[in-house]
C-alpha cells in the first residue's frame, strides 16, 4: 500500500523529494529515480496561470494531483498549502478530496495570509485534527500528515525566540496528531540540529540554492528535505535561456543535452 509504503519511507531513511508541478515533471523525477513525489503548490499555480500563495482553487489543486498520481507508481504527497479554507471543516474537506484523487500525504501550513499572520497554535491543532479525522473517515488512517509552520520563512516575531516557537507549535502539533513538522526558512545548521534533537517530529526542511547540501541537512538530523519551486525555477530559466538565444543570436545552443523526444515520450505510455 502507498499510503504505508511513504510512512516507512519518511521515517527509516531520510526522504529527499524533488518538488513536481504537473504530471510530466513528476514522471521526469520518478525516471530520475524518486522514491516517492511531493508537489509544490507554486509550481502547480505557476503552471495554471496564477501566482503563488493561496491562489489556487482545491479543485484545480485536486485535479493536478489526479494527473499527477496517475502518471507515477510512486506515493504521493500533496501541498494543500492552507487547506483552501481558515476553518476545521474547511481542511477536512480538502483532504477528503486529496486522498479520493489517490494522495497519502499532505502539506498543511500555519499561514492564515502570505506572510503572516499564523494561525494560532489552538487553532491550527484544530486544523490538523480535522485533518487526521478526515483521512481515518476517508479509510486512510496512514495518511502521512506533514504540519508546516512559517515562523522562520516569514519572520514571525523577535529572531532570538523563533526556534522556541517552532518547538512550542511541534509539541503542539504532534499532539493533534501531525507525523512530521515542516520549517521552510530554517537553513542554519546550528539551529536545525537543535530542533531536530528537541522536536517530536521528524523535521523537514527546505533546500535551496546556495544553502547546506542534502548532506550536511542529514548530518544536522533533517529526515525528510524538499525544494520547494526550486526545480519549477530550474525549468522555467532553462525555457527562458533558451527562448532568448533563439529569439536573440538564432542559435541552439542552449538545447544541448535535453532530454530527447522518445525518452519523454515513453513515460507516458501508461
Amino acid at each position: 500500500m502507498k499510503a504505508r509504503l511513504f510512512r516507512a519511507l519518511s521515517t527509516e531513511s531520510v526522504l529527499v523529494l524533488p518538488n513536481a508541478w504537473d504530471a510530466a515533471s513528476a514522471a521526469v523525477i520518478a525516471a530520475a529515480g524518486a522514491t516517492a513525489i511531493a508537489t509544490t503548490s507554486g509550481g502547480v499555480a505557476w503552471s495554471l496561470g496564477r501566482g503563488d500563495g493561496q491562489q489556487l482553487s482545491r479543485g484545480e489543486m485536486v485535479e493536478v494531483t489526479r494527473r499527477i498520481v496517475d502518471a507515477v507508481d510512486l506515493p504521493v504527497t500533496v501541498d494543500v498549502e492552507g487547506g483552501y479554507g481558515p476553518a476545521a471543516a474547511d481542511v477536512a474537506t480538502t483532504v477528503r478530496a486529496v486522498i479520493e484523487a489517490g494522495a497519502v500525504g499532505v502539506n498543511l501550513e500555519d499561514s492564515a495570509a502570505v506572510g503572516g499572520p499564523l494561525f494560532d497554535v489552538a487553532e491550527q491543532s484544530a486544523r490538523l485534527r480535522a485533518a487526521r479525522e478526515a483521512a481515518a473517515e476517508a479509510a486512510l488512517p496512514e495518511l502521512f500528515v506533514n504540519a508546516r509552520t512559517d515562523v522562520f520563512l516569514f519572520a514571525i516575531g523577535a529572531p532570538d525566540g523563533r526556534l522556541d516557537e517552532v518547538l512550542a507549535r511541534t509539541e503542539a502539533y504532534a499532539e493533534a496528531g501531525a507525523d512530521g513538522i515542516f520549517v521552510p526558512g530554517l537553513l542554519n545548521l546550528d539551529k536545525l540540529t537543535t530542533l531536530c534533537a528537541e522536536s517530536p517530529l521528524p523535521v523537514n526542511a527546505m533546500a535551496m540554492a546556495g544553502g547546506p547540501s542534502v548532506t550536511e541537512l542529514a548530518q544536522a538530523g533533517v529526515r525528510r528535505i524538499s525544494v520547494g519551486t526550486g526545480l519549477a525555477q530550474a525549468a522555467y530559466t532553462a525555457a527562458r535561456r533558451a527562448a532568448a538565444e533563439l529569439l536573440g543570436t538564432g542559435g541552439l545552443t542552449a538545447l544541448n543535452g535535453s532530454l530527447d523526444f522518445s525518452e519523454l515520450n515513453v513515460l507516458f505510455r501508461r
